[in-house]
């Protein structure tokens, strides 16, 4: 099994209205020691900034991940246009790596046979009990499928929360359900088997310091992953 420490320092300010209505701005950033997503590792220690805006349940969010000791460790820059009404959220997302069809890496270019962007549509809904995502690619430098064609990647993943006692977790399950070079996968494939602990610690009356840890195995790949994680906000 292999072990990953993820630390995550994210100093969070958000300007929230005292109006039902105002816009609500986001500005973090993390500091990670290895990028898991979607229980793939895309990098070691990389630095995540966030900027977000929201009014009346459209979001836009700009968020990053840049490694600072592999060389070779993914660059991501996305954005994400959301929407959500009541329990139900959609969006879709402008992926863009430093790896792709473009070797010069540049981001202002779109061409479909020579972009390193990927664009993905999502739709979720929040039970209460569980919540239930699917994202699926649509667009740019997606993965193949096995006959070497647009794989229009897609990926379902389910979210349990619950409580023990003052720690709060949740139970992660992700499955790509077609074959798609994307995720490695050569038919339907369960890639995210997750569970995570969260606690605040108290360190005043007025001050806390959020932890979890996590543990994440992928039955597609055959790989696992231990993590722990510290949220700074103000």
């Amino acid at each position: 099994m292999k072990k990953t420490l993820i630390i995550a320092m994210s100093m969070v300010l958000s300007s929230t209205a005292f109006a039902q209505d105002a816009v609500e701005t986001t500005v973090s950033s993390d500091i990670v020691s290895s990028y898991i997503w979607r229980g793939q590792d895309l990098g070691s220690v990389s630095v995540q900034p966030t900027l977000g805006v929201s009014y009346k349940g459209l979001s836009l969010t700009a968020w990053s991940s840049v490694g600072l000791s592999e060389p070779n460790d993914t660059k991501e820059f996305d954005l994400t246009l959301g929407y959500t009404l009541g329990k139900l959220n959609i969006g879709i997302t402008d992926y863009w790596f430093n790896a792709g069809l473009d070797p010069q890496n540049r981001y202002l270019r779109y061409d479909a046979h020579s972009t390193n962007h990927l664009f993905e549509a999502n739709i979720g809904y929040d039970f209460g009990l569980a919540s239930v995502q699917w994202f699926t690619n649509f667009a740019g430098n997606d993965g193949a499928n096995k006959d070497g064609e647009r794989a229009y990647s897609s990926y379902l993943e389910f979210v349990v929360p619950f409580k023990i006692a003052t720690v709060d977790w949740s139970a992660t399950a992700g499955a790509v359900p077609f074959a798609t070079t994307a995720y490695g996968t050569s038919g339907f494939a369960i890639t995210n088997l997750s569970l995570r602990a969260t606690k605040a610690i108290e360190v005043t009356n007025s001050f806390t310091i959020p932890v979890f840890a996590q543990v994440t195995a992928n039955p597609c790949s055959q790989k696992a992953y231990l993590a722990f994680g510290i949220t700074l906000q103000p």
